[in-house]
């Protein structure tokens, strides 16, 4: 891939909103990491590091306005062949986000500073709700696809048998990088819920926004 391609991909990925997302969320948790590494040899460059963190944040939030009509949307038209699950995760999306509306205003003063913690419980309440129904979808049509691979690989004959099994293979690729994605966001609420030492830690939180944002990079680079 020659440099020009790989420019015109990043612009494109620039270009979504997902794409911005992932790249500021990057920048938060390296940042975090920085802050934890530097906390305590280096303090002049932990409250840099804390600041873009903090900023990025921040940032993220004012991109994700208006996100939650997503869920809202996808909960309008029928479930399809999920139907609880469907109905379970998008909800938890919705609530995730709208919440999250209420937790940057806080945040930046034009709400009450108190309605901030608030907010961002019921927000990560919402959205710890939604991955666990994401990933149990995405789960579920993985094993559906192992399944259907066994059994093309299994007959003789079929015409496109290789094409349809690399589109089975890409397909649960994708869904791995969801899964993994949701679960690294999954801790990452239950830090916001239900406070403990292993999710709080600066480390995991670190480590989990990272996996969350590469594997968003992986998913939504242009192919």
């Amino acid at each position: 891939m020659s440099t020009g391609d790989t420019l015109d991909k990043l612009v494109v990925f620039l270009a979504k909103r997902d794409g911005i997302d992932k790249l500021v969320k990057t920048f938060q948790y390296v940042s975090k990491l920085a802050h934890w590494g530097a906390e305590s040899s280096r303090p002049e460059l932990a409250k840099r590091a804390k600041s873009c963190e903090t900023a990025s944040g921040l940032s993220r939030k004012a991109f994700r306005s208006g996100r939650f009509l997503t869920g809202f949307n996808a909960l309008r038209r029928a479930p399809g062949e999920f139907g609880a699950l469907a109905v379970l995760a998008n909800a938890g999306e919705m609530v995730y986000f709208f919440f999250d509306h209420f937790t940057w205003l806080s945040r930046v003063g034009v709400l009450e500073a108190w309605l901030a913690r608030r907010a961002s419980f019921i927000s990560a309440f919402g959205e710890s709700v939604g991955y666990v129904f994401f990933i149990a979808m995405d789960l579920i049509m993985i094993r559906r696809g192992l399944r259907q691979e066994r059994k093309l690989l299994a007959e003789e004959g079929v015409k496109d048998r290789d094409k349809e099994v690399r589109k089975i293979r890409m397909d649960r690729v994708m869904r791995l990088m969801a899964t993994a994605a949701n679960v690294a966001d999954l801790v990452i609420g239950i830090a916001d819920v239900e406070p403990n030492p292993f999710c709080n830690h600066a480390v995991t939180l670190g480590i989990s926004g990272l996996v969350s944002a590469w594997a968003g990079w992986y998913r939504n680079w242009p192919s």
